[in-house]
């Protein structure tokens, strides 16, 4: 009997295949069995490792191919809801490959107890985020393409060790390079400097096919002076002010939370938390002890995706318009947390496990913090008829990470307050994105100049937006709720109104998707309300939580622009859906190089009932950034953020039992 060449092979993968199958059988087991998990505690090390082992061993893996994510495909709400202390969970790792040779992705779930493969699905028309050794592959693609080479002569440079490859996501993409892996490269002269962004090398931008490892093309649109080497950031270079006295922070008898596992006790609060790679931190399952109960109000929070369009029209600029969480992994670029300067003393510093692009587990360390800090007055009531003082000190508990995605520097702090406040606050700081120009003082510019601001010789920083979006799943007194929207307006004149100072409150109930899609009113003073209709406090007031938006911003760039397609999610401040375990990325799970049209604009097309039904609201957070010459060339830190407050969940002020 003979054999074809494709049956031998077939005969020999099936072999491969088994036997690493028998060697994942053997690693799961000692990785899960007799530990006792919650069904929403990340991928150990070992099974990230069970993981890949597993998938590249399918005879269907394409060789060469790199994990975009490994992560722990997260069990349906109602199982994590019934899920007992102690008992067995089902593990599950769900990962995205690319195969670079051939331009394809997979969607892949194992099922890590029974070591089997779940499911095995190409995903036609996406492109997967960019990977870690793309950008440690960019530098030296580029620099070997001749195109380059002579548009760095023509500036003077010649030493190509000097300069400083940033790469990006392509952003707009022209018909004749779609269907191609692309990215676009941005050179910066740095010397033997330490921060390159201040000198950009302007003008020269190139285009780069990743699958082929070559250079398109590369756009020169003239030389630009390079600015002077004099933007620097360490202490040698800049100098020092006489620095202030010792503020000692001391807990002389420890912390006031426990961590048990992924689960936090603070005061009142309960929650869990986990670091995820395309996310970033997590909170899961957050309630309030109430009467010697739990009471839920939030099942999982994110930050689901972040858009920063820039505003400047040129060529090598129009298209700049980075997500940080779907097209980079903000997760992933988080930086460990240097204890003392970028957390206070008093923090607990965790540790963050991921998988790297060839599927293989990685620490990093200090990638969470949780402290507790002074919350200021929490309340206080002078009685002046006998001089007697009621008042209490707040105390907060933070828990952050910090991300870098290029110049910029993003922490995000969830922030638990004693009275049932809980906050989300973004911290932006780094380098704002330069561009070189020619002038050195601002009354150089002219009139025509309107797209960014000079903040140093020969470096303008153009005007840009940063976007956010929050998916808040919240199951207030449990999962079925209602959404309402609160809008405030002085009342008509009139007999009811004699002396002109009525003020009312409209609540009107969101009925369907369509009709929570909001934007925010100053004038109306509009907040929006997450509500239990079966549920009642001891006044009668429905149980409720209320999400208070802090500044924000609308979106400049335009409402047909390819970005705005893409990042469909900025056209308003509040959306609101039925839940779906599938629809957790406000832009779509693939934004990287999309058409657009996909996220929430497209799940709100069938406009679902949101009466008494579990609902997600989606919380677009905007800043518009106008430089200042004071942001250069490192921005202080610009807060931003929103609150969700309960509204009638207590029947009275639940921090009176806060002690002095």
């Amino acid at each position: 009997m003979t054999y074809s060449l494709s049956e031998v092979r077939r005969f020999c993968s099936g072999l491969l295949f088994c036997a690493q199958f028998l060697i994942v059988s053997a690693l799961v087991p000692q990785a899960i069995i007799g530990q006792t998990v919650h069904p929403l505690d990340p991928l150990t090390s070992e099974e990230i490792k069970a993981a890949a082992t597993l998938i590249t061993a399918l005879p269907q893996f394409p060789d060469g191919s790199l994990f975009s994510t490994i992560v722990l495909k997260e069990p349906l709400k109602k199982d994590v809801l019934n899920h007992k202390p102690g008992a067995p969970v089902s593990r599950q790792a769900f990962a995205v490959v690319l195969d670079r040779k051939g331009n394809r992705t997979f969607e892949a779930v194992v099922d890590l107890r029974a070591v089997r493969l779940v499911s095995w699905e190409q995903i036609k028309g996406v492109q997967p985020l960019v990977m870690e050794n793309e950008f440690e592959a960019l530098p030296d693609i580029v620099k070997a393409d001749a195109r380059w080479q002579e548009a760095m002569r023509k500036r003077g440079i010649s030493d190509f060790d000097k300069v400083q490859i940033d790469g990006w996501a392509v952003g707009q993409v022209a018909k004749a390079h779609e269907g191609a892996r692309l990215l676009r490269a941005l050179s910066y002269f740095k010397g033997d400097a330490v921060n390159f962004y201040g000198q950009p090398i302007e003008g020269v931008v190139a285009l780069v096919n990743m699958n082929t490892n070559k250079v398109i093309e590369v756009v020169d649109t003239g030389v630009v002076p390079l600015a002077p080497p004099s933007q620097q950031l360490d202490e040698q270079s800049t100098g020092t002010r006489t620095a202030p006295k010792p503020f000692l922070i001391t807990q002389p008898e420890g912390s006031s939370f426990e961590i048990n596992g992924q689960e936090v006790h603070w005061q009142k609060w309960r929650f869990r938390y986990t670091m995820h790679p395309r996310e970033g931190l997590v909170l899961h399952t957050v309630g309030y002890e109430d009467s010697g109960r739990i009471r839920s109000i939030l099942h999982r929070a994110s930050l689901s995706e972040m858009v920063v369009p820039y505003g400047d029209p040129e060529t090598n600029w129009r298209w700049r318009s980075a997500f940080d969480v779907g097209e980079y992994s903000v997760g992933r670029l988080a930086s460990s947390i240097e204890p003392k300067t970028d957390a206070p003393e008093n923090a607990l510093l965790l540790d963050a496990t991921f998988a790297g692009d060839d599927g293989q587990p990685y620490v990093l360390p200090r990638a969470v913090g949780i402290y507790e800090r002074d919350g200021g007055m929490l309340w206080k009531h002078y009685e002046s008829y006998s001089e007697k003082n009621e008042s209490r000190r707040a105390r907060q508990l933070v828990i952050f990470f910090i991300a870098t995605i290029g110049n910029y520097d993003y922490a995000l702090n969830w922030i638990f307050h004693q009275d049932g406040v809980l906050e989300a606050d973004a911290a932006l700081s780094g380098i704002m994105l330069p561009k070189g120009v020619r002038e050195r003082k601002a009354s150089a510019h002219g009139p025509g100049f309107k797209s960014g601001h000079l903040v140093a010789a020969n470096v303008v920083a153009p005007h840009h937006q940063h976007f956010f979006s929050f998916r808040l799943d919240l199951d207030v007194d449990g999962p079925n709720n209602s959404v309402h929207e609160m809008n405030t307006r002085a009342l008509p004149p009139g007999p009811a109104n004699p002396f002109l100072n009525g003020i009312l409150m409209e609540e009107t109930i969101l009925k369907t998707e369509r009709l929570a899609q909001r934007k925010m009113s100053m004038p109306l003073a509009r907040t929006w309300m997450v509500v239990n209709p079966t549920a009642q406090n001891a006044l009668g007031h429905h149980t409720s939580y209320i999400l208070v938006p802090g500044p924000n911003s609308l979106p400049y760039v335009g409402p047909t622009s390819q970005v705005r397609r893409r990042a469909g999610f900025i056209n308003n401040h509040f959306w609101a859906t039925r839940y779906k375990p599938d629809e957790m990325s406000a832009a779509g799970v693939y934004p990287n190089q999309s058409r657009g049209g996909d996220g929430l604009p497209r799940w709100v097309g069938n406009n679902e009932d949101l009466v008494n039904q579990d609902v997600v609201v989606w919380y677009t957070l905007g800043v518009t950034h106008i430089p200042r010459p004071e942001e250069w060339p490192v921005m202080p830190v610009t807060h931003v953020g929103f609150k969700m407050i309960p509204g009638g969940f207590f029947s009275r002020n639940p921090a009176l039992d806060v002690p002095r």
